[in-house]
């Protein structure tokens, strides 16, 4: 090698070399790879990738060779995914990202470089970041602490991306032409590194990349169309409320400006020539919409002639005229062709109180009246005390009189009305007064001083507090009182019920975009919540429906025969009873009626069982039931001369009873045991001259007390009497049933 020339060696170094990468240019094949046919599907080629993806991903496949076998796998995809890279891998073979289209990959000799595939878009090998994105990059602290809050003056556009995305790439232009164009009018743009941010990603919802967030008050939305401009454009004005810009008109431009009196606000008018409104402008609504109003008016419609005659507006650039009270002049106005949105936010900041402000919350208290904090910077506050009531109206515009001609940087003009703002008023001790004021701690601590002679707009009353100014200004301890004064309260703050339904409209809009677009890992939260709420559902409330027979509006009250003898007493499960009513033919609708009224609340006891025993049928039954009880189970002194109303709850299979006695109590309500004793001996003696002699309503009120003994039964607290068998039904049979 020492005779050969040097450039000779290195054309032959760089052949040899060029011989050795031809090997794996032509073992590259994304089809082979992917495992698909070349007529394979973009879903077959989809789903060949998540699957090969998920076995080879670095962070869980250990194997050396895993990192490179994931490169291989991932440009792949991203030819076969493409269409029209996929028809000129299928011409041409394997194409370069900047080879141009229908030109072959093996015309020429291509560079040592090419060869080899060092592209960084191909290999995607962790590479510092580009300083233009460097500055977007979003942490966890920093996005709750900044983020989060500043997303109430302006939305966000946020970009989730990884370093081993490579769809990441292809929207990277699209993304830089985006941001290029949103954050000069005023959009918070955003990056989140899936890899390094987890905590972040998890916050947001964000499982994947590329993805792409808004976030407009505290609410994230994901966006889900193609990557285009004008998509993302229209994504972010669509997060914005719509009714941050009123369309003005010839007919509506007089209420809009006078809405100040109600809405508290300066008012602020933008002329231009497209039908729409433009973005920057809704931006800038967005901004400042707690302290200026926004009204957009076309130049271009025909309804709006009376309105450009009025306030002499140039159509050829955009115009911004600013009311306060004066809704026929404006007290300030710009015209410029490139509007641009510092121009804008200066213009608004520099008058976004009117002349004369009503104090309708605290942070208003605040901001027009700040602590004093360095005696150049102080600020002294003249505030009226008056009313709303139409009676104080030409008092309240003598003083936006005065505070118009007495405007100075030291003194800040401002009413309250007692009515809406009683504390205040309360710490202040004055009413429909002027006090002079400054605020001096954020505790609420003031000093203060009332001028003397109330306010009735007079020119007395003018002369005087011009005087009064006059010495604060130049003696400062003029302020001779000091209060505290209590938090203001929110007069604009909507009713619970509005911001209710709020919070329901935005929490079914975030489940709907969820379910829509969201994929399977995304929705796991909520559908274990709605199936968990389903089941407990089912669970609570369905089958214990369906478990339970439906509960009657009736008894159902069966008579005690020698068919069902057997089966309601002598064969009747263990742990069941059956509550038997003894009556006769001239008893029975009386007796059945109260007996179903006394022992419905019952009727839904699995283990009960009504029946009746009619005695003209069976009447030796009650004697033979008794002649055969335990001996010291009955009481000796018991009258059993009638059993008409007699209750009996038998357990058919112990072999026992507890027996029920009928009480006649002569009301509805029922009386004392005495009294219980003594009707019953009435009862009887009744009995004894014939039951058909006993009215009905010695017979109704016989089973008044039957309530109160079935909820002794359901105790377990009755006496129970033990049989050694039950009688038979028949009398001429000696038989008994055990």
């Amino acid at each position: 090698f020492a005779f050969i020339s040097p450039g000779f060696s290195a054309l032959l170094l760089t052949s040899l070399l060029l011989i050795a990468a031809a090997p794996d240019q032509k073992e590259f094949d994304p089809y082979k790879i992917l495992g698909v046919g070349r007529r394979a599907s973009q879903a077959e080629i989809k789903k060949a990738y998540k699957t090969l993806a998920r076995e080879w991903h670095p962070d869980k496949n250990k194997d050396p060779s895993a990192e490179d076998m994931f490169i291989k796998i991932s440009k792949s995809y991203e030819i076969l995914s493409n269409e029209e890279r996929r028809a000129n891998f299928d011409r041409y073979g394997q194409m370069e990202e900047n080879q141009p289209f229908g030109q072959s990959p093996h015309q020429g000799f291509r560079s040592f470089h090419h060869s080899f595939y060092f592209d960084e878009s191909f290999f995607q090998f962790p590479r510092s970041r580009e300083f233009a994105d460097s500055k977007y990059l979003l942490h966890h602290a920093q996005f709750n602490s900044e983020v989060l809050p500043d997303s109430f003056r302006r939305p966000y556009l946020i970009k989730v991306t990884s370093e081993w995305c490579f769809a990441c790439i292809h929207i990277e232009p699209v993304w830089k032409e985006t941001v290029e164009e949103l954050e000069p009018l005023g959009v918070g743009i955003g990056i989140i590194d899936l890899g390094y941010e987890r905590r972040l990603s998890n916050q947001l919802g964000a499982h994947r990349a590329p993805s792409i967030i808004g976030l407009v008050n505290g609410r994230v939305s994901f966006f889900h169309q193609a990557v285009v401009r004008e998509h993302l454009r229209q994504f972010i004005e669509d997060l914005l409320p719509s009714t941050l810009v009123q369309k003005i008109s010839d007919s509506n431009y007089l209420s809009f400006l006078e809405a100040w009196q109600v809405e508290n606000k300066p008012s602020v008018l933008l002329f231009d020539q497209v039908p729409v409104v433009p973005l920057l402008y809704k931006l800038t609504a967005f901004a400042f919409r707690d302290y200026v109003r926004f009204g957009y008016v076309d130049q271009g419609a025909t309804h709006n002639s009376r309105l450009l005659r009025q306030f002499n507006i140039n159509t050829y650039a955009p115009t911004m005229l600013l009311f306060k009270e004066d809704t026929q002049n404006p007290v300030d106005i710009i015209q410029a062709r490139g509007m641009k949105k510092q121009i804008m936010d200066e213009f608004v900041t520099n008058n976004k109180f009117l002349q004369v402000p009503r104090l309708v919350n605290q942070q208003l208290f605040d901001e027009l009246c700040p602590i004093k904090q360095f005696h150049r910077r102080r600020k002294f506050c003249v505030l009226l005390i008056t009313d709303q009531d139409q009676a104080f109206a030409p008092g309240n515009k003598a003083f936006l009189d005065f505070a118009a001609a007495n405007k100075k940087d030291v003194l800040r003009f401002a009413y309250v009305y007692q009515q809406h703002q009683q504390p205040l008023c309360q710490a202040l001790l004055r009413n429909q007064q002027v006090v002079l004021l400054e605020r001096r701690t954020q505790a609420g601590k003031v000093l203060f001083r009332s001028v003397g002679g109330g306010w009735n707009g007079s020119e007395e009353d003018k002369y005087r507090l011009y005087g009064e100014i006059e010495l604060l200004q130049k003696d400062p301890s003029y302020l001779s009182s000091d209060a505290t004064l209590p938090e203001l309260n929110n007069e604009m703050a909507p009713i619970f019920i509005i911001r209710w339904l709020n919070a329901v409209y935005d929490y079914f809009l975030q489940v709907y975009d969820e379910l829509l677009y969201s994929n399977w890992r995304e929705m796991m939260p909520i559908l274990s919540l709605i199936f968990s709420a389903l089941f407990i559902l089912f669970g609570t409330v369905i089958i214990q429906a369906f478990s339970r027979p439906p509960k009657k509006d009736f008894v159902e009250v069966t008579e005690l025969t020698d068919i069902t003898y057997t089966s309601n007493l002598v064969r009747l499960r263990p742990g069941h009873i059956n509550v038997v009513l003894v009556l006769s033919d001239a008893s029975k609708n009386v007796l059945l009626r109260k007996f179903a009224k006394e022992v419905f609340s019952f009727s839904g006891t699995q283990t009960l069982h009504f029946s009746f025993l009619n005695l003209d049928k069976h009447r030796h039954w009650m004697p033979a039931l008794l002649r055969s009880a335990r001996p010291g189970d009955l009481e000796d002194e018991q009258d059993f001369s009638d059993f008409t109303g007699h209750v009996l709850a038998l357990n058919g299979h112990k072999r026992y009873f507890c027996l029920f006695r009928p009480v006649f109590t002569g009301d509805e309500s029922g009386g004392d045991s005495s009294l219980s004793r003594s009707h019953s001996r009435e009862d009887g003696a009744a009995s004894k001259r014939g039951a058909s002699r006993a009215t009905s309503i010695e017979l109704h009120h016989k089973l008044d007390r039957l309530g109160l003994w079935m909820e002794r039964l359901l105790e377990g607290t009755l006496p129970r009497v033990h049989v050694p068998a039950w009688p038979s039904l028949d009398p001429h049979s000696s038989t008994s049933h055990s």
